[in-house]
C-alpha cells in the first residue's frame, strides 16, 4: 500500500497509520451509508481521528473517496499465467472482482459523476487511479514482447498511445459491463473480450 499526499499540502510529516485508518473507514462508510450520506465527521469517528486531521490531508469528500477507491485498485497485479491472453484474463477478472465490491462501485460512480464539472477532481482520478494502473499494461506488453507474442515496440510515442488505448479499451469495457449494464464479467465474458482485444492487437 502506498500513501498518497494530497496535491499542494505541506507541513508536518504524514502518519501512514492514520492515513490507512482514514481510507479504510471511508470504504466502510461507503458500504454502510453510501455516497450521499457519507460525511467527513463520520469517517473521522470511525477512524478514531480528529476531523481536522482529515482536512489537513484532503480538501473534501470527493478527494478522500478517490484515494480510498484508488487504494483498492492498487491491489491489482498482473499474474504470469504463461501467455498474453491468459495474463489479460487474469487481471480483467481481478478488476471485475474489485468493481463488484460495494465500496468501489458506489465510490467510483459518485466521483466520476462529480468530476464531470470539476477538472481538478478529474485530474485526481487520472493521477490516482488511471495513470497508476497503466503499469499493468506496460508490464503485460513487456512480458508479451519477451515471449515473442508481440513485436518489440520501437517508437516511444506510438508505444505510449498504444498503452493508453489498451487501458481505455479494458477499463471502459469492464466498467461499462459491470457498472452501467450491471452484467457479470465472468470467465466466459472475459475470455470472449480478451479474444476480441487480441485480434485487434494482432491486426495492428
Amino acid at each position: 500500500m502506498q500513501t498518497r499526499t494530497p496535491a499542494g499540502r505541506t507541513g508536518r510529516p504524514r502518519s501512514a497509520s492514520a492515513d490507512a485508518a482514514i481510507l479504510a473507514a471511508t470504504r466502510q462508510a461507503l458500504v454502510e451509508l453510501g455516497w450521499s450520506k457519507l460525511t467527513l465527521g463520520d469517517v473521522a469517528t470511525r477512524a478514531g481521528v480528529a476531523k481536522t486531521t482529515l482536512y489537513r490531508r484532503w480538501s473534501g469528500k470527493n478527494e478522500l473517496v478517490v484515494d480510498a477507491v484508488a487504494e483498492l485498485f492498487d491491489e491489482l497485479s498482473l499474474p504470469d499465467r504463461g501467455s498474453l491472453a491468459a495474463d489479460i484474463e487474469g487481471v480483467v477478472l481481478q478488476f471485475a472482482s474489485i468493481l463488484a465490491r460495494p465500496e468501489a462501485r458506489s465510490g467510483l460512480m459518485a466521483v466520476v459523476a462529480e468530476a464531470t464539472r470539476d477538472e481538478a477532481l478529474r485530474e485526481r482520478i487520472r493521477a490516482s487511479i488511471v495513470d497508476r494502473q497503466k503499469r499493468l499494461v506496460l508490464a503485460g506488453r513487456s512480458r508479451a514482447e519477451q515471449r515473442g507474442e508481440l513485436p518489440p515496440s520501437t517508437d516511444p510515442e506510438e508505444s505510449a498511445r498504444t498503452v493508453d488505448l489498451i487501458f481505455d479499451m479494458v477499463a471502459g469495457a469492464v466498467v461499462h459491463r459491470t457498472l452501467v449494464s450491471a452484467e457479470p464479467a465472468d470467465e466466459a465474458w472475459v475470455r470472449s473480450f480478451t479474444r476480441v482485444l487480441l485480434q485487434g492487437l494482432a491486426a495492428a
